[in-house]
């Protein structure tokens, strides 16, 4: 029989369709088929086969059966449990309704983010996303779509507003938050006078929370590792997904997974935080920086 798939909160189409892809790669692999192979028997290709194992397509019912008698998955019990996950991962998630602002490759990131039990970005311009204001993230939206309407950038704060609740008000729980920023996005100013002083004091009241830990490279450390290359490291509940490294550029993403790949971000994450302030030193610092915008 096949082991069930973890309860995962709020679970999304994004995740869901990841752990099919891998359920589906693993019983290939067991029989000893190519993608190749699979591909054939679904009258595809074989990088479609690859797409589908990595989760990034939905699944057709044909297709899923067919794989499963190719793998010689025969358990009417077993079947029924797969085509329920790629019913459930072809069921749209709550960000489908931005689906005229937000990107196909950010919408894989806002499904794993909703699903996250540990999420660690690091920023060197702004406030992480998941803890700006509305007025500081209305702000860096009209830096990056300067020609959209006034409905549009509405549309997308509020896109931001319901990422925020997403994560921070899903069942079972919020996720840990370790942020770490350098000292320049608390000083950036971004907006009016008042956006940075109300985002300012959103974080003090944020490092009092046992979910969230923020810590701040200051200017006085100079150089250091990742200068300029912001990404996010996420982490999920049990042992199916594995972790994933974020990298968002102007027009695309990348999204790491690998092994080697994730273990040298998360070197250099643990190198970062050993080059910031320690937590306990935060509070102090977004103080300072709120009384020097005057």
């Amino acid at each position: 029989m096949m082991a069930q798939p973890p309860s995962y909160p709020a679970a999304g189409p994004t995740v869901l369709r990841i752990l099919l892809g891998a359920q589906l790669r693993r019983l290939r692999e067991s029989k000893g088929v190519t993608r190749e192979d699979a591909g054939y028997a679904i009258r595809a290709s074989e990088s479609k086969i690859s797409r589908m194992e990595l989760g990034r397509v939905g699944f057709k019912d044909r297709d899923v059966t067919d794989l499963l008698s190719l793998y010689g998955v025969h358990d009417e019990e077993e079947c029924a449990a797969l085509l329920a996950l790629a019913h459930e991962s072809n069921t749209p998630g709550w960000w489908h309704r931005y689906g005229d602002i937000i990107p196909a490759w950010f919408q894989s990131y806002v499904g794993l983010e909703t699903a996250a039990t540990l999420i660690r970005p690091y920023e060197v311009k702004f406030i992480p996303g998941l803890l700006q204001t509305e007025d500081y993230a209305r702000a860096v939206i009209l830096l990056g779509h300067r020609n959209a309407s006034p409905l549009e950038v509405e549309h997308r704060v509020r896109l931001r507003v319901e990422r925020q609740q997403s994560v921070f008000e899903r069942p079972g729980g919020a996720p840990r938050i370790w942020a770490v920023v350098d000292e320049a996005a608390l000083r950036r100013p971004i907006g009016r006078p008042e956006v940075m002083r109300a985002q300012l004091q959103r974080l003090i009241e944020a490092t009092s929370l046992p979910n969230i830990r923020l810590q701040v490279i200051p200017f006085s450390s100079g150089g250091y590792a990742a200068a300029g290359a912001p990404f996010t490291i996420m982490r999920f509940p049990g042992g199916d997904l594995p972790d994933v490294v974020y990298i968002e550029h102007l027009t695309s993403a990348l999204y790491l997974d690998k092994r080697e790949d994730v273990n040298a971000y998360a070197l250099m994450m643990d190198q970062l935080c050993v080059e910031a302030e320690p937590p306990v030193r935060t509070p102090e610092l977004l103080e300072k920086a709120l009384r020097d915008i005057g």
